[in-house]
């Protein structure tokens, strides 16, 4: 199995660039991992807020593959603790899907073409963080999740 982690709009803080780096390259220890950014949306201050999310999601689209298995990082997704995750992505591994593609989404979410073609939701908090810094804890949590599934001792509980 291939992960991919799709977020809109780049990143501009060379700290989070930084770590997000640094867990990527532990992250190819255990599996294909591609962190891909989709480009903002040019002139923004002309759209809605549903026609911006009909475009990220466009845009989000011609990124997937038919075979793939979206998981949107949505706050009204499931809430896993580390190691219920790290089952998760045992489960997704066991089932055969060649790529299993989280998708970080634009500031307003997604459009309904997304929540339709989407497999799953995950919550990674109640709480609200910027798109950058989910990045860097979505990446942390599958290295994270990897790691339990390893019995190495990266996770303590």
């Amino acid at each position: 199995m291939k992960i991919k982690l799709l977020a809109i709009g780049k990143t501009d803080d060379k700290n989070l660039i930084q770590l997000i780096d640094n867990y990527q390259k532990r992250l190819k220890y255990y599996i294909s991992f591609d962190l891909e950014i989709i480009p903002d949306i040019k002139n923004v201050k002309n759209l809605s807020e549903a026609q911006q999310k009909e475009k990220e999601g466009e845009l989000i689209l011609k990124k997937l593959q038919s075979t793939d298995q979206l998981i949107l990082l949505d706050e009204k997704g499931k809430d896993y603790r580390s190691l219920e995750f790290a089952n998760f992505m045992q489960k997704k591994m066991n089932s055969g899907i060649k790529q299993l593609v989280f998708v970080i989404g634009g500031p307003y979410g997604f459009s309904d073409a997304i929540y339709k073609k989407a497999q799953g939701k995950v919550s990674l908090s109640k709480m609200t963080f910027s798109h950058q810094m989910i990045r860097l804890f979505m990446v942390e949590q599958i290295y994270r999740a990897f790691t339990i599934l390893k019995n190495e001792p990266y996770h303590h509980e």
